[in-house]
């Protein structure tokens, strides 16, 4: 089939170093919730485009150079999608396609005051973070992980990166904490705290809210270690605590609850904490995972589940897909997302969840699903004791 030359034209117009997003939405199939978003990333110092594709609660990231994503924005633009939204340093394009395959192209110049809060890629490829390379953090600093002249140290490279997407996570649902008084906001199993760190940094230091931070582990010198730090770089709404997720009773009302790799059960005691809060937001990557392993029995799949490392990683998905449906049960907008790539950890499960204004709490089957597999997880426990 011959190309559309206006619609050929106008992508070689805009995805260039200008280029700073595309909304791909309205799918001409009717499928609802299924979108696409493309960003210009750097990787090892070249100009590429990262594909965000949208299915339900899954995002799945691809990474393409310009020319492939040239291709692959005119083949969903000409069949699989009735709207297109792309933005510029310059233009706004909006691109519509019709059930018949006439594309219509609108064009307007960017104007003052309009122009998205994003940075241009330079020539020199500096990839944007949220904390940007280069630029001395004192807490990146006292972790070990930047130098005092704001440079990365390499074997921090990779935690580095973490720190950034992790705050990439909170960018996105920021706006959903209450910003006319003190957000309270407790991260359970907090380690050696890098990301409760990058969390205050950014929401207080940054972005100017009002947040009281506690961070709450099981190891004493941890604890002391991570107050010393807050102390000194005067993080006064920031401290530590030991204890443990299942029987911490230190407050009535939480805006923010984060638990990052605990392991086990403590990941559901964590949930079931925030859901009792009300908690407008949730964050969640689970760690070990053996509850699941344990119970299930089901013989129309005994001939996938006799493999032990098949049986292992079905079980930690399940346990997952679980708590994301619970989630979704007790009114919140839930996803699952990958959190860093799997070539540095496979526990790279994300599960985000907000409660938005309006949101009413919907049937999901999922016992139904639990009872097939002769499972009932710790967090189904927690709630039906709660009598929810």
């Amino acid at each position: 089939m011959e190309r559309n030359a206006q619609l050929t034209g106008i992508l070689g117009e805009v995805i260039n170093e200008d280029f700073t997003q595309a909304i791909l939405s309205n799918p001409l199939d009717g499928e609802k919730g299924s979108k696409i978003k493309i960003r210009p990333v750097m990787i090892k110092d070249s100009l590429c485009f990262q594909e965000s594709i949208y299915r339900g609660t899954q995002v799945f990231h691809s990474n393409f150079t310009v020319e492939e994503i040239k291709d692959r924005m005119y083949q969903y633009i000409s069949e699989q999608f009735k709207q297109a939204e792309i933005s510029t340093l310059i233009d706004n394009v909006t691109i519509l396609t019709s059930k018949k395959g006439k594309v219509t192209i609108k064009k307007r110049k960017m104007q003052s005051g309009q122009a998205p809060k994003v940075i241009k890629l330079e020539h020199n490829k500096t990839k944007h973070y949220v904390l940007e390379e280069g630029k001395p953090v004192d807490f990146l600093i006292g972790l070990g992980v930047q130098t005092k002249e704001g440079k990365i140290v390499n074997s921090k490279y990779d935690k580095f990166r973490q720190i950034n997407r992790y705050l990439e996570f909170i960018e996105d649902i920021v706006k959903q904490l209450p910003g006319d008084r003190t957000v309270n906001i407790i991260d359970f199993g907090c380690g050696k705290s890098y990301l409760t760190f990058a969390m205050y940094y950014y929401l207080h230091v940054q972005s100017g809210y009002d947040v009281q931070v506690t961070g709450l582990d099981l190891k004493e010198e941890v604890i002391d270690h991570c107050n010393e730090l807050a102390d000194k770089y005067h993080y006064d709404n920031l401290h530590f605590e030991k204890g443990d997720i299942s029987t911490y009773h230190g407050a009535e009302s939480v805006d923010m609850v984060v638990t990052l790799h605990a392991c086990d059960t403590a990941t559901d005691f964590a949930i079931e904490k925030a859901i009792k809060w009300n908690a407008k937001v949730i964050f969640v990557v689970p760690c070990c995972q053996h509850e699941v392993n344990k119970q299930i029995v089901c013989p129309e799949l005994s001939q996938i589940l006799k493999y032990g490392l098949i049986k292992e990683r079905i079980s930690a998905l399940l346990t997952d897909a679980v708590r994301a449906n619970v989630l979704e049960e007790m009114g919140y907008d839930t996803q699952i997302l990958e959190f860093i790539d799997m070539e540095h950890t496979p526990k790279n499960i994300l599960i985000r969840a907000v409660k938005r204004d309006g949101m009413r709490k919907k049937k999901t089957g999922i016992k139904s699903t639990t009872d097939f597999l002769n499972v009932e997880t710790t967090l189904q426990k927690l709630l039906s004791s709660n009598g929810n």
